[in-house]
């Protein structure tokens, strides 16, 4: 996996201040996407040990409240694949922050159902250490620069620790 950005200080991308990773990949091409340059699969930095251990020294802070992903696209099979033992860490080594992760694709038709496009053999894993997902391809049509972290109306954000807990 590749990635195009960390930001170690972000507050556009979930509540409160978070450090944000842009995995490269995406085959979605939503027209009108803030963050074309991601679509590449290649774009960026190779995601290593050491980017593990560098997002993983940036979410020490008390300050910091989590960490999101975003992209590109997440929930490519090949990103997926990778994402999820690195956020299984993070999440054992701070249980008290949350992950954000934003996908262009629809939770419960593209992910939650096993016959999903991009459901593969680590979906549900992934989707159980994410505690808020924002879901939906962008929409030119139904920008609305006005919402609060999502570009289109269309675009949902799921509480997925709130659902664990029924």
């Amino acid at each position: 996996m590749h990635y195009g950005e960390i930001k170690k200080i972000d507050v556009a991308n979930g509540l409160g201040v978070r450090v944000s990773l842009f995995v490269s990949g995406c085959r979605n091409h939503c027209p009108g996407c803030f963050n074309q340059c991601t679509w590449d699969f290649n774009y960026g930095s190779e995601f290593t040990q050491e980017t593990e251990d560098e997002i993983i020294k940036a979410l020490a802070p008390s300050y910091i409240q989590g960490l999101t992903v975003l992209g590109g696209e997440p929930f490519e099979e090949e990103n997926q694949r990778v994402l999820y033992p690195f956020l299984k860490k993070v999440k054992e080594l701070y249980p008290q922050k949350n992950i954000w992760c934003y996908t262009g694709y629809i939770y419960e038709q593209d992910l939650l159902n096993k016959n999903g496009k991009k459901h593969c053999e680590v979906t549900e894993n992934l989707l159980q250490l994410i505690d808020t997902l924002v879901d939906g391809p962008f929409k030119q049509e139904e920008k609305d620069i006005t919402l609060e972290f999502r570009g289109s109306r269309n675009q949902r954000i799921l509480n997925l620790s709130e659902n664990k807990k029924n």
